[in-house]
């Protein structure tokens, strides 16, 4: 008995064309509050979001005058261990900053 290999036709073959999506993104955004000092809101910007002085007072700003400001957009993980470490960082010195996040 004689085995006859047998090429595969376009019609047999089927392509899967998976396209890789990127990954979906989050705002992480800080809330302004009555009680929070503007120089901790700094120190928590520069200390978790590695933003220079400059831009660490321009996101405080933005904070204090429109109410909440983006400190960056990261992937879900990043993002959700970044809020976390904001507000325990918060908790622990005695102040309501509350870091949130959202889709971007």
């Amino acid at each position: 008995m004689s085995k006859t290999r047998v090429s595969p036709t376009p019609e047999t073959v089927s392509e899967s064309k998976t396209e890789i999506q990127p990954p979906p993104m989050y705002k992480v955004i800080l809330l302004n509050d009555d009680y929070t000092p503007m120089d901790f809101v700094v120190e928590v910007l520069q200390l978790f979001f590695r933003m220079d002085l400059e831009k660490a007072t321009q996101v405080m700003l933005a904070v204090h005058y429109e109410g909440k400001g983006v400190c960056g957009i990261y992937t879900a993980d990043i993002a959700e261990t970044k809020v976390d470490q904001v507000n325990r960082y918060a908790r622990k010195h005695e102040h309501p900053l509350l870091c949130t996040m959202e889709k971007a």
